[in-house]
């Protein structure tokens, strides 16, 4: 394989993801119960012998770097390396990272030794791809720049970056989210270059990028250098067009951008199905996590349907359907969750923090007996007191208040909340 580097920009903010977001960059947000969403494209990397890592970090970066520094360790005999490079000030730039190119445009000193190729990553995606593939695609054509794309349909293809691709599979055209017809018409792609790469249309007419980009490392630093350019999708892609060879590798596999709270969540209901469209049991392709060494799921007299319980989580006599249950969670005496993510907590509680608690007339970490929990994301450490009903019994669409968020109807309680005994939402 030639000699690759990857790049993860992991500096977003994620403010569509408000207010998993509030305390954590988007790549550090908790997903599957026990994961991070960094875990997935660190995971590909690992998987596909890409072990020359750097992550770009900028936004309420301290849980992403502790999750980072805890979990990735490569042999200390070797010259892999998982390397955080944070938005900081330089003889060369006193700014904050400005967008993706630009993350990338302040860090290239430290790319110059380290790989003849450059794949750069977005952080918060849901997937799972051998990027060995990719890169002999872009050997085999020649290319100067690829990117991934994936077939969609035409509904989705104005919240994407789409572009026009030759039978060869060069681009030949691209719009970040065009919302003109106009635009949405001229960059349908015809069904005979699905074809060409073995993929059958369906119904799909347009390819969107992925976020996944290779450079050779010569055309990135004449593009980055030479310019002022600040993201991939906007500026650099439609300008290189035309000065290099651009190439689409077809992907059609399992693909989310978590961008959303309606994403968030239905991406985590499929997981509960039996045969979720990804299957995160792959022992083949497995995600690495922190290793916690936690006890197993304890479960007493309780009834559960189609759902995911993580280690360390404690359920007595409650009802949970089609739901995740995090790590360390615990769900009280008569309790029902349906439809909902419960991240679980950071720590155990003890005997004595329960007296304590109890002293203070606050409730313990987790779920107590009698609530009601429905469509719902529970975020980490929160401390839910018995009685409590989450079920937005206003049944109202979007609402901002200190203690929770309500997003397409679904009620969002935040890192560290507390809600008192006998609280409706």
């Amino acid at each position: 394989m030639a000699k690759v580097v990857t790049i993860i920009l992991a500096g977003g903010q994620g403010s569509r993801l408000y207010p998993l977001t509030k305390k954590r960059s988007k790549p550090a947000v908790p997903i599957a119960g026990r994961f991070r969403l960094i875990d997935f494209p660190i995971s590909n990397c690992i998987h596909s012998g890409l072990r020359k890592i750097f992550v770009l970090t900028q936004f309420s970066s301290e849980s992403l770097h502790r999750h980072i520094f805890l979990t990735y360790r490569f042999d200390n005999f070797s010259k892999d390396f998982i390397t955080v490079l944070s938005a900081t000030q330089t003889l060369e730039s006193s700014d904050w990272y400005q967008g993706t190119a630009d993350a990338v445009r302040q860090n290239l000193r430290f790319l110059r030794t380290e790989g003849d190729l450059v794949l750069i990553l977005s952080g918060d995606h849901l997937y799972r791809m051998d990027y060995r593939k990719f890169i002999d695609f872009h050997l085999e054509k020649k290319a100067d720049v690829s990117i991934s794309v994936l077939p969609v349909h035409y509904d989705r293809a104005s919240e994407l970056g789409v572009m026009k691709v030759e039978e060869s599979g060069r681009i030949s055209d691209f719009h970040e989210k065009p919302k003109e017809p106009s635009l949405l018409d001229s960059t349908k792609v015809d069904e005979k270059v699905f074809k060409q790469f073995h993929i059958e249309a369906a119904g799909r007419t347009h390819l969107a990028s992925m976020g996944i980009y290779l450079f050779n490392w010569e055309v990135l630093n004449d593009l980055l250098s030479s310019s002022t350019f600040e993201d991939f999708g906007r500026e650099v892609i439609p300008y290189a067009l035309n000065q290099h060879k651009v190439y689409a590798y077809f992907f059609d596999g399992y693909w989310k951008d978590i961008g959303t709270i309606r994403s968030f969540f239905e991406a985590h209901l499929d997981l509960t199905q039996p045969l979720p469209q990804f299957n995160l049991y792959d022992e083949d392709r497995l995600i690495f996590s922190h290793a916690r060494f936690l006890p197993g799921s304890k479960i007493t007299f309780s009834e559960v349907q189609n759902s995911i319980l993580c280690e360390g989580s404690i359920i007595d006599r409650a009802r949970v359907n089609q739901s995740i249950i995090g790590i360390r969670s615990r769900i009280g005496e008569n309790s029902v969750i349906e439809r909902s993510i419960i991240m679980g907590a950071d720590f155990f509680e003890s005997e004595k923090e329960f007296a304590q608690n109890k002293a203070e007339g606050i409730p313990n970490v987790g779920i107590g007996k009698n609530c009601e929990v429905r469509n719902a994301i529970i975020d980490k450490n929160v401390r839910i007191g018995n009685g409590v009903k989450l079920i937005n019994s206003r049944n109202i669409n979007d609402e901002d208040t200190e203690d929770y968020v309500i997003q397409d109807g679904i009620i969002v309680i935040p890192k560290n909340a507390v809600i008192p005994d006998g609280t409706v939402i």
